[in-house]
């Protein structure tokens, strides 16, 4: 997916530019709470500008399912954004329609018109073609710097690539397809997968893609847990997706052959329920309380997981160590966090929770890459093709 036309490689001055960006942002009371994601769209948006390109941003914002809904108005990011980038940035009442085409028409290139939430249109989610073709009428160039959506066939994300040429990746976009590329084509060594999260159901694909590119995987979170059964150890209440045991043992079986190092925790931080205020103790694998749940990765697994990682030169971490939202069992997740930034390796964080971890222990800069995708990163990682991106123009 590298070989894709990009902003650089084309000529926008005086031209409509129908730029995609993720300006899915959480709003409190009309505010924008966290603008990360605002700020990550603005060196393509500068960059368009600076070249006399006339700017028209599309966005989603949360789920109103095709119907307009004042709460999901992308109002408040047309004031965030205008005092971001100070440049005049015209709201539009929609998205397509006669009055936007005029907007769009009559837009200098000294000024931004941002289209209202695109997902006020059922079209949207439908990848409709005459919903696309109404987009696509607004503009002459096609820029997609989503990569957050770029695993949606979307009208915004996919249908209008088909329509307007040429259709290029942004900065952002480009960002984020070569490091998850790079890492994944030709990762310097020893390198190392954090896996977290509840269910590995949720991580199947990606362990499988991975166990042939990594040097090692490091297990946490509650999948750990249907791991462990596999191997015959009792973990008393914990998150068990008992149809999963099997599978879990054949990935076992298929990290031993390709002579991957597979780790899981061997003590833990447990509780009786699962609580922020639930008194926690560690255990060990083989004196595992029967009435208790694994909430964390102990301080032992916690000692050898940062070893590894502090010896790694690559790393793609997707998803928490434990239940990090609780302070209580926050330590495993915060320490791999800690351990990534005072590592000296390319650091890639895949998204979702793990990034939210990150934010929390507020280590953001000393990330080699945060990706602003956790599904699309997902699934990049799982080795799938993304709609967005298959849909730009080849080099």
């Amino acid at each position: 997916m590298s070989n894709k036309l990009t902003i650089e490689d084309i000529d926008v001055a005086g031209k409509r530019v129908f730029c995609r960006v993720d300006f899915n942002v959480p709003i409190e009371n009309g505010r924008i709470t966290d603008d990360t994601r605002i700020r990550a769209a603005l060196p393509t948006i500068n960059y368009l500008l600076s070249k006399g390109a006339r700017v028209i941003l599309a966005s989603h914002l949360g789920r109103p399912k095709g119907l307009v809904n004042p709460d999901f108005s992308l109002a408040p990011v047309a004031e965030h954004l205008q005092a971001l980038i100070n440049v005049p940035v015209t709201m539009a009442p929609d998205c397509v329609g006669p009055d936007v085409k005029t907007l769009a028409d009559k837009l200098s290139a000294v000024e931004i018109l941002l289209l209202e939430n695109v997902r006020f249109h059922k079209g949207e989610t439908d990848n409709d073609p005459v919903f696309a073709a109404q987009l696509a009428e607004l503009a002459e160039v096609y820029v997609n710097d989503a990569f957050g959506t770029a695993h949606r066939a979307h009208a915004s994300t996919e249908g209008v690539a088909r329509l307007i040429t040429p259709a290029v990746a942004g900065y952002l976009m480009q960002k984020e397809l070569k490091y998850l590329g790079d890492a994944l084509a030709d990762p310097e060594r020893p390198f190392v997968a954090i896996i977290g999260g509840a269910k590995v159901s949720d991580k199947i694909t990606v362990i499988k893609e991975l166990l042939g590119k990594v040097d090692t995987i490091l297990i946490g979170g509650g999948m750990a847990y249907t791991f462990l059964r596999a191997q015959g150890v009792e973990v008393g209440t914990s998150l068990v997706e008992t149809d999963r045991i099997d599978l879990a043992g054949e990935l076992l079986q298929q990290a031993k052959e390709q002579q991957v190092e597979f780790m899981l925790p061997f003590d833990h931080v447990v509780a009786a329920e699962f609580s922020a205020n639930s008194p926690a103790k560690v255990c060990s694998n083989d004196d595992f309380p029967t009435n208790m749940m694994g909430l964390d990765i102990g301080p032992q697994s916690i000692a050898a997981y940062v070893a590894k990682v502090s010896s790694a030169k690559t790393v793609i971490w997707n998803g928490p160590m434990g239940v990090f939202e609780f302070d209580s069992f926050a330590a495993g997740t915060l320490a791999v966090a800690e351990a990534l930034a005072d590592s000296d390796c390319l650091s890639i964080i895949g998204g979702g929770d793990s990034v939210a971890a990150v934010n929390k222990a507020q280590l953001q800069e000393r990330m080699t890459h945060i990706s602003t995708g956790g599904g699309a990163s997902l699934e990049f990682l799982e080795g799938k093709k993304l709609p967005g991106v298959v849909a730009l123009n080849d080099i």
